[in-house]
């Protein structure tokens, strides 16, 4: 079964009058490419939960947030009062020295915009306990994400099936025309050589030049190795996860013996044939780009 890149995972927990949450989001990438934003007092952990999350999705373009919400009677910023009583003798004894206008209340909001006056002082110490459900909702977020990634994956590969179904449908219906095909070549030659006036050929050579000419046109090989491929691209999804590379190489596989069957096709039911398997492998193509 194969995993898709795409998931978005998210877990929340209680902690002493905070909601610890952990959310994650992932799109494909050829590498693990693992962009943080981590609450300051688990800044200490980044490179534990960096080691977990790479080890766990493996590759993708992936966003991980681990931040705190806290209940309404602790989300005000308070004010440092030390601070804001220094500000105002300050500009007292200024306003004192300038013989300026005393502050009054419209200096308030002024007031709460200088440095340091409303603060949120953060633990400097982590407490353990308090790691342990951080930790733990982080791994559920993880752990909901590589669920959603089996559920896309799960769709995917239906997808794939199909198409490597109709591919191998519309290249079996190939096969009439091209049988038909050898004899209008043959004929179409043979009559243009009739039509020209005291025309002399030796139907030996002619016959020897057809059958050159026709092996040039053959296009078993082609169908033999595309069909190779397609079974191959089949087994290779039933391998498990992280075939997302490979799927990509057999897929231009594919592409080659289309495209060489397309170029010896000289008849117009069969390159549309072509027209349409190009239109199946395309798709297929897109979205391999999103496995794992």
């Amino acid at each position: 079964m194969i995993l898709s890149m795409t998931g978005y995972g998210k877990a929340s927990a209680e902690y002493r009058g905070k909601k610890i949450t952990a959310e994650i989001k992932s799109v494909n990438s050829k590498a693990m490419d693992l962009q943080t934003r981590i609450a300051p007092i688990y800044r200490g952990k980044e490179m534990e939960l960096r080691s977990m999350i790479s080890t766990t999705l493996e590759r993708g373009k992936v966003d991980f947030s681990l931040y705190i919400e806290r209940d309404d009677a602790n989300a005000a910023t308070p004010i440092n009062r030390a601070v804001l009583k220094s500000y105002v003798e300050q500009i007292r004894a200024l306003t004192a020295e300038f013989d300026l206008k005393d502050p009054d209340e419209q200096w308030m909001p002024t007031l709460l915009r200088l440095p340091d006056v409303l603060t949120r002082s953060e633990a400097i110490e982590l407490d353990e306990e308090e790691w342990v459900v951080a930790r733990s909702v982080s791994e559920q977020a993880v752990k909901a994400l590589m669920d959603f990634r089996r559920q896309e994956g799960a769709a995917l590969q239906k997808k794939f099936e199909e198409k490597i179904t109709n591919i191998s449908t519309l290249l079996q219906q190939i096969e009439p025309y091209e049988k038909a095909r050898i004899e209008k070549i043959r004929a179409r030659i043979v009559e243009g050589l009739e039509a020209l006036p005291e025309a002399q050929y030796d139907k030996n050579r002619l016959e020897q030049e057809m059958i050159y000419y026709i092996e040039k046109l053959d296009i078993n090989e082609e169908k033999q190795r595309l069909t190779n491929h397609l079974r191959y691209f089949s087994e290779t999804m039933e391998n498990g996860h992280g075939q997302g590379k490979k799927l990509g190489f057999i897929a231009q596989e594919m592409g080659r013996e289309i495209n060489t069957t397309g170029s010896k096709s000289n008849i117009a039911e069969m390159q549309n044939i072509v027209v349409k398997m190009k239109d199946e492998l395309e798709q297929i193509k897109e979205q391999v780009l999103n496995v794992m």
